[in-house]
């Protein structure tokens, strides 16, 4: 616990095994010349919109999920998982259903300037580290009027968010992370038609649809849809193997909290346009943004649209 508490009152915080089977660029394969670059200062940047969201199957189908920039996957208690959609470019009107936070989203997010945390609570020893962490809390307690609950569902699976009850207007794109590229991509990769992610009690595929040139996103078997009836699906896919310990915290049954080790290094498989690149990630310190390296050295660029970044336990 020691550890932990360090974790949290440090300034930095201020700082499953695959199968093979955003922003954007000015549309000639270069960055926008206004995205910050790694290593630049945050303090200026605005504030993304970070929800996380329910995805037991009682949840589903979800709504806003489209909008989102970046769609994380973290594993959490029972080998389930969840997701945390980061809103920069877009708001939509609704997003959830919305569930509670985990203490490893505090270090994910400390690559963003001091984004805005929408959940529906967490355990009481957690709250006092989300107070402490470099993020704007905004639970249903604290956020009158910006929360819902949707008919046709049953609770917890119904908490909606009205986002712009927290923020008046996309922030934009320069308050995304500063480690992704976006560009045209890099010589090499192998073509592939499908990514299977799979943790206990969930699996993630990923299907490239050559006439949608996205990955179309299926969940436990089932293709994703939103609540408006879209596919989900994502311009790029990060497969990346990190260290999964176990937490200090657990639910009511006794399941520990798994702790997703978002800083470090490792591998990492980077899917777009209908191919696999094989490539190495790393990320200094929590207010680093996570940047990603072909096995040349050279940055590995992403494809202009929504990221999905699935955390898989690394080997």
């Amino acid at each position: 616990m020691a550890g932990l508490l360090a974790a949290a009152m440090a300034a930095s915080l201020a700082s499953a095994c695959t199968t093979s089977g955003g922003p954007g660029d000015d549309g000639r394969g270069r960055p926008h010349a206004s995205t910050p670059s790694e290593g630049e200062s945050r303090a200026k940047s605005p504030s993304v919109l970070a929800v996380k969201i329910d995805n037991a199957r009682a949840a589903r189908p979800h709504t806003g999920l489209s909008a989102a920039d970046i769609v994380y996957v973290e594993p959490v208690e029972g080998g389930l998982s969840r997701l945390m959609a980061v809103y920069a470019t877009k708001l939509p009107k609704a997003v959830g259903p919305v569930r509670s936070a985990r203490e490893s989203d505090l270090e994910l997010l400390a690559q963003f300037n001091k984004p805005t945390l929408a959940f529906s609570g967490a355990q009481g020893k957690l709250m006092p580290l989300i107070d402490k962490a470099s993020v704007q809390a905004a639970p249903p307690e604290k956020a009158d009027g910006a929360y819902f609950r949707g008919k046709g569902r049953p609770a917890p699976h119904n908490l909606f968010l009205r986002p712009q009850r927290l923020m008046p207007a996309a922030p934009g794109k320069d308050a995304l992370t500063t480690g992704f590229r976006f560009g045209a991509a890099p010589a090499g990769g192998k073509a592939t038609a499908s990514q299977t992610v799979r943790y206990t009690l969930a699996k993630y595929t990923f299907t490239w649809s050559g006439s949608q040139n996205r990955w179309l996103v299926a969940m436990d078997g089932k293709a994703a849809t939103t609540s408006d009836g879209k596919r989900v699906a994502a311009a790029t896919v990060v497969v990346q193997y990190v260290k999964v310990r176990k937490s200090d915290f657990h639910d009511k049954l006794g399941h520990y909290t798994p702790y997703t080790e978002t800083v470090g290094s490792g591998k990492a498989r980077v899917l777009r346009d209908g191919r696999a690149y094989d490539v190495n990630w790393k990320r200094p310190k929590a207010t680093d943004g996570t940047t990603f390296t072909t096995g040349a050295g050279e940055r590995m660029t992403f494809r202009d649209g929504q990221v999905w970044v699935v955390f898989a336990k690394a080997p």
